[in-house]
């Protein structure tokens, strides 16, 4: 039983071990040698939600894939790509939730909506319930 245990264990902590052990990113850490791509870059990556983190940047993110995603914008930057050229591949690559600011499109246009429509209905409930008070005050003097 106890081996069993052990195998257990081993077989399911084998994909933890493999994911510390590739090399890094070869500019998740480095910066470009030109600064006015390297601010690019940076301001790129603080628009860019990091997928394992969930609640931080790219450029926050501490996560492996954090990491790969700074280099591929690095990367592609240095490569005279511009940041919305960047932006856009990888909201094709990782979708439109990879951005803090996702474009109005079919799929999102329900969540652009959404408040506004939600705040006419909102005062529209509230004129009627303060009309309704007014008219019962009216009613009872």
């Amino acid at each position: 039983m106890t081996r069993l245990i052990a195998l257990l264990a081993l077989l399911f902590s084998a994909p933890l071990v493999a994911q510390n052990a590739l090399p890094p990113s070869p500019y998740a850490d480095q910066q470009l040698e030109d600064p006015v791509k390297e601010e690019k870059a940076r301001s790129l990556m603080e628009e860019l939600r990091c997928l394992k983190c969930q609640s931080q940047s790219i450029a926050d993110s501490d996560a492996p894939m954090a990491g790969d995603m700074r280099s591929q914008v690095r990367e592609r930057i240095n490569a005279g790509a511009t940041p919305e050229e960047v932006r856009s591949w990888l909201i094709e690559r990782y979708g439109d939730w990879v951005t803090y600011n996702p474009p109005v499109n079919a799929v999102t246009g329900p969540l652009w909506i959404a408040p506004v429509v939600l705040l006419i209905i909102a005062i529209w409930l509230a004129r009627g319930l303060f009309r309704q008070r007014k008219d019962n005050e009216k009613d009872a003097s």
